[in-house]
């Protein structure tokens, strides 16, 4: 499974012009699974993610998690499906996206990332599976960095 993880100060998704997703400040998660990934790789994924100390302390340095913030009832993730994390432009210019898991399998994965990810007592937002999405997202820092788990192949 392969994340790309940004700080944000907030992130909205729409489709079909209605807000459907929204977050902030916390975490935009644009996630894709790998044709190989089992349950295992969602559930390293979430952990990592909700581990990963990229926010401020009182002092000012990134030294917190995700699960370290005040609880808010709103959502402090939002995720969004993006099976072009998986795209491999090496050999042509149209990139090939033969690594990333089928449409149902994919989907399967994803929900799994999405409740590991609510089991640590966060409130996720998402946006829908394999629709056409806008997203609009004011970074924080920025700060971005791409979490991935190696399926055996």
């Amino acid at each position: 499974m392969k994340a790309v993880v940004q700080r944000v100060l907030s992130a909205r998704v729409s489709v079909d012009g209605e807000v459907v997703g929204h977050c902030g400040p916390g975490l935009l998660v644009l996630a894709a699974a790998h044709r190989n990934d089992t349950d295992k790789d969602a559930a390293k994924t979430a952990d990592r993610i909700v581990g990963m100390r990229i926010f401020n302390d009182d002092e000012g340095r990134i030294n917190l998690a995700i699960r370290d913030l005040p609880p808010s009832t709103e959502p402090r993730i939002l995720a969004i499906s993006n099976f072009t994390l998986y795209g491999d432009p090496s050999k042509n210019r149209r990139p090939s996206f033969m690594e990333a898991a089928p449409f149902e399998r994919g989907k399967e994965l994803f929900d799994a990332l999405v409740g590991h990810l609510r089991s640590a007592d966060l409130v996720v937002s998402t946006g829908v599976f394999g629709a056409d999405m806008r997203v609009e997202v004011c970074n924080d820092g920025p700060v971005t960095i791409i979490v991935e788990t190696f399926p055996a192949s």
